[in-house]
């Protein structure tokens, strides 16, 4: 496991942690008993095979 070999200060571990930042998912309309839904493109493919349902 990686140790640092130096303790990183205060300023610095907190100007590294800003530059994380959640994105929205992309979404993309797909159609689902002739409805369509706007859902992530990562779990299109589950919706199209049943494996999850959309929410109204």
């Amino acid at each position: 496991m990686a140790v640092p070999k130096r303790k990183m200060s205060r300023s610095n571990t907190r100007h590294r942690r800003a530059q994380w930042k959640a994105t929205t998912p992309q979404l993309v309309p797909i159609t689902v008993d002739g409805s369509v839904y706007q859902v992530p493109q990562r779990l299109a493919k589950a919706y199209e095979r049943g494996l999850l349902r959309p929410e109204g």
